[in-house]
Parts: C-alpha cells; structure tokens; sequence
C-alpha cells in the first residue's frame, strides 16, 4: 500500500504542478494566484460547514476543457461534475481526519523529495526548484502540503476500503463465463417517422410537465455588459514591417544554420612560404571574381586534391567543426557567397557556401511579421494599457474611454454568472461583472488581465435577477419536451404490443437486421445500448427466442434474441474479469461511503 500511495502521491503533484497551477498562471493572471490559493469571498458550495470555492471549480473546468476530453457545448454540465468532485473529494478528507488518518510531517517529507517534479539534472531533490516551482504558480510550500496530505489520507482510505473486500471463486467464474458469450440476435427500430405514431400533448400535460420540471426553466441572474478589449495583436495587425526587415531577421535567426562549404586550399610552410601561397591564393580569387566557376578553379589551385576532385566541396558542416577562424567566415556568409583568404593550420581557404540548411523565406515570413510586428506596438501597447488603468477607475462610462484610447465599445445580451461568448467565456470574466463595485455600485471593473496580449474593462449596463420563467414564455420547449416524452411512451407501448404478437407466433411487419456472434467487448456496428439490452435478455430456453425493447436516442428498439454461445476460456479475459470485479467491488464500497457521507453531512450549492 505504501508503495501505491507513493505513486499516487507523484501522479497527484505532477497534476498540480503541471496542471492546476501553471493553470492559474495561465488562465486568470498573477492576481488570480491570491484569490484561487487565498481567501476568496465568492462560495460555490459548502460542505459541513468547509467552503468549496468558484474559482477552485473554475480552475478545474478550464484544465479539462483546455485538455480537449470535453466538447465546449458540455461545459456547464462538465462544471456541475467538477463541484461534485470537489464535494465527494471534501466529504471523503473530512472523513479521514475524523477516523483518525494521519500522514506525519516526516512521511511527507520522504515523498516530497523524491518527487521528479522537484528533481536537478542529477536526480537530487532541489529545495530552490522546490520553492521557484512552487511561488511561480501560487503555492506557499505549506499549501502544497496540505493539498498533498489530504490527498493521500483520502487514497488511504479508498485503499483500505478496497483491500477490506473479496470477490468469490464462484463470483468470478461466473463474471468469465458472461464476458466470454457471443449472442446472436435480430433488432428493429421503431421511430416516430416509421411507425404511425401521433400525439398532441394538451394542456393539462404541458402544465404537469412544467410543474414537475420548473429547474429546467429556471433563467438565472443576467447582466447586459459595455466592454472594451485592448489586444496588442489587433494593433500588430496594422503595424508596418519592411521586407528589408524581415529578411535582416530571418537570416540572423538562421545564423547558426549547418551549412554546406566549398573551399580552395593554399598550404604553405617547408616547401611554400606564406608570402607564396598569398599570392597564390590572390591569384585563384581575381579568377573567381573574373567569373570562372568555383569547381575549375579548385581543381587548378587547391592543394586538397580529394575536394577540388568535387569542386571544392566539403559537405554540410555545424559551427565548431573546424575551428573558430574557419567558422568566422563560414557562418557569416550567405549562400553563394565567397570569402577572402581565411589562414587555418597552415594553410589559406577560399570558402564559398553552397548551402544553407534553413526553412525558406517565405515559409517562415509571416511568423517573423507577426513577432517584429509585437515587438514594434509593445511599447504604445503598454502605454495604452496604463492608460486604460488610469482612465478606467474613475470614468462615469466606457465611452469616454473607449474614444481616449481608440478603442471600441462592444455591447453584449443577457449573459448570467456561466459566461457568454467570446472574451465573455474565458475565466475570471463574469466574477469582475458579478462583483459588488461593478454590479451593485456600477463602477467600471478594474483591468482584467485575459493574457500577456489582451486588457479587458467591462460595465454592467443592465441587471436582472434570477427567476422561473412562465409557462407562457417557454411554452413551445415544454411542448417539444412533452411531445418527444409521448412519443416516446406510444413507441415503448407499440413493441410491447409488437413482442406479445412475436411471442404468440403471429405475423409482424418488421425490418430486423440480423447481429450474429456479437461479443461485449469486440467492436461491432451495432448501437452499444441495443447490444447492452441483447445482453441483459434471458438466455433463450428449447430454441425459443427471448424478445425485450430498448429506448435509443433515436426511437425504440425491438429485440429478439436467437442464440447465445458460451465461447472458450481464456487466460487473457480471465484476467481482466478477475480485475474487473475487484475494481467493481472496491467502487461499490467507495461509493456506498459516499453516498452514506452525502446523506448524513449538511452541502449547500450554489450550482
């Protein structure tokens, strides 16, 4: 257990680490280090009197969203999941400490040091790497300690839970023998367009789904915003950059590039003084600058006689490879260009550059732009940014402002606490629009920082409380609502009354499509909810078919199971049912403490 406490205990820092608080950084600005890590006054929940905060939750959507697993369209669902986390995470530390779980101060210490996270390059645990890792997201090393101490009370009491249950012989030769069957079966799909089903939801049913569902037309509180955006890449856009420039960039941004050499060599020393072997030197330039190629005059001049066989040519080289003086002059020509007599070991080389191994031009140009551009607006953009602080805080409106600065005032909907689109979605936003200065006492925000390229000021221009909206105002989404749900329910009705008629060997009008030898886990392309349902079907007794239905997305399926093979046993699926029903039986008996944690503790939520 020890060593799995371990593990977890560096899988979780590395979270934190990498994830959550370089997060903070990224996501909210520096300001948002104090608030997320510090005390904040905005509760999202509380769970036997211990506050879970917004942007705790926030930091968690946003790491999720950015991580790709969940589609933007999911984010208010994926936020609602992430303060249930939180919650389950806060009710399960709680009940550790009060079991008296502890982890000492020593055996933190013994984790913490052989963290990879807080490695050197030679594997020794650094306390400078530990601190500079920890300020530079907003960690003091007493809340990362804290952090981790609950983590691994909470891993010891799952861990516990866990080893204190066992899954039978029996148990797991039965879950093998499930996990190796193939069935094979035939399945049809009512739909309300296929099947001659009609509704027309009344009122008495609009008024009792409504009544029966009024969370879901609940309107939350709602502000209409003025805001303005100060984007130093919007002001790059517009920036003038010489080609001149650009090029200057680029081939010192290549300076180092390997490269590809041609030279003529004049050796001198015993048999050639030096005075000699310049002159001859002299004499093979004068014939390259008369225009005689570079190959003809190695081959007449050179004293490497296995390059100038190749024109010269000494293949592609890196700076260092023969000598700083040799390197001098290679790397500061461009391609096609020729050097003057260059002395190395006794010796004067013509280098010519035949090559230069760097993207092209036009490859790289409108990268280079784009950052000489930045360059170029950085210091007006943080001219301007000073005076969008200056302005901002005590101007009566954004208008003002807006014409100071030449910026545009932008006007949003109604948008509530979750965000809007655009710069009205990303983090930290709304809280400054839901702030008591900027909602109640209708002051400008003070400068939100979105990243290290865009300033944003915002105004509550109108405000409108949190309320359900009357049946009369969401009338045609209760009627769709209502209508899918009896549709539904006469489609249900239809296959049972369609399976009695099959039970009694009568005559249906069906289009089956036949599934044969479908497994659990091999992919098929048949829907997962109808092979699940195929699956939960009785065994057919004396060749008889064993008929059920489902509810799909998209109507409802009617099934008839023909046949159900036992399949071979097999090392492999043994081994991952006797897996699977410890990990079965371990989630139970977490989730049945969870659950128990949940009823008896007092949770209040926002969300």
């Amino acid at each position: 257990m020890l060593q799995s406490i371990r593990d977890g205990a560096k899988s979780w820092a590395a979270k934190i680490i990498i994830g959550v608080m370089v997060a903070a950084m990224a996501l909210f600005g520096v300001e948002s280090l104090f608030s997320v890590f510090g005390k904040d006054p905005e509760q999202t929940a509380k769970v036997n009197g211990e506050t879970i905060t917004r942007q705790q939750v926030e930091l968690e959507v946003q790491r999720t969203m950015r991580s790709g697993q969940v589609p933007p369209e999911q984010e208010k669902a994926l936020r609602r999941d992430m303060l249930d986390q939180l919650i389950t995470q806060k009710l399960l530390t709680q009940y550790a400490e009060d079991g008296g779980f502890r982890v000492s101060d020593d055996q933190l210490d013994q984790l913490i040091v052989n963290l990879d996270e807080f490695e050197d390059q030679e594997g020794n645990f650094s306390s400078e790497l530990f601190r500079n890792r920890l300020s530079s997201a907003g960690y003091t090393p007493l809340a990362f300690r804290n952090e981790l101490r609950a983590d691994i009370m909470r891993r010891q009491l799952q861990q516990g839970l866990a080893l204190s249950d066992f899954t039978l012989d029996a148990e797991r030769e039965r879950l093998a023998g499930l996990q190796r069957q193939s069935r094979s079966f035939r399945y049809a799909l009512l739909t309300p367009d296929s099947v001659d089903v009609e509704v027309s939801p009344d009122e008495e049913a609009l008024q009792a789904y409504y009544d029966s569902h009024t969370e879901l037309f609940r309107r939350p509180e709602q502000v209409k915003l003025n805001y303005v955006v100060l984007d130093r890449q919007t002001m790059a856009d517009t920036a003038e950059v010489s080609e001149e420039k650009l090029r200057q960039v680029w081939r010192e941004q290549n300076d180092e590039a390997d490269r590809r050499i041609s030279h003529i060599m004049v050796g001198f020393g015993d048999e050639r003084s030096r005075e000699d072997a310049k002159a001859i030197a002299d004499e093979a330039r004068a014939d390259l600058e008369a225009g005689e190629s570079f190959a003809d005059t190695a081959a007449r001049y050179s004293d490497d006689t296995a390059s100038a066989e190749n024109g010269g040519d000494l293949g592609e080289i890196s700076r260092g490879f023969f000598g700083d003086a040799f390197d001098e002059a290679a790397f500061s020509l461009e391609e096609n260009d020729v050097s003057e007599p260059v002395v190395m070991d006794n010796a004067l080389h013509i280098i010519k550059v035949t090559d230069i191994d760097r993207p092209p031009f036009d490859e790289q140009r409108d990268k280079l732009r784009q950052m000489l551009a930045a360059r170029q607006v950085e210091g007006e953009f943080n001219d301007r940014a000073q005076q969008l602080i200056d302005e901002s805080f005590a101007a009566d409106d954004l208008q003002g402002v807006a014409d100071d600065i030449g910026l545009t005032v932008q006007h949003s909907g109604w948008v509530s606490r979750e965000g809007g689109d655009g710069v009205l979605s990303e983090p930290g936003v709304m809280d400054k629009a839901f702030a008591e200065d900027v909602l109640e006492d209708g002051y400008n925000s003070d400068v939100i920082e979105l990243d290290e390229d865009r300033r944003l000021v915002l105004r509550v221009t109108e405000h409108r409380d949190a309320t359900t909206l009357p049946l009369a105002d969401v009338r045609d989404e209760v009627e769709q609502r209502v209508t899918a749900q009896q549709q539904e329910e006469a489609l249900a009705g239809r296959a049972e009354t369609l399976i009695e008629r099959l039970k009694a060997d009568k005559d249906v009008d069906l289009r089956w499509q036949q599934a044969n030898d479908v497994s659990r886990q091999a992919e098929t392309s048949v829907p997962g909810d109808i092979v699940g349902a195929a699956f939960r079907l009785p065994k057919p007794d004396g060749g008889q078919t064993t008929y059920g239905h489902v509810i799909t997305p998209d109507g409802v399926a009617v099934i008839a199971l023909e046949r159900v093979a036992e399949g071979e046993p097999n090392d492999e699926v043994e081994a991952f049912v006797s897996r699977m029903a410890e990990q079965m039986r371990s989630q139970a008996a977490v989730q049945g403490l969870v659950d128990y944690l949940r009823e008896e503790g007092s949770i209040e939520s926002d969300l």
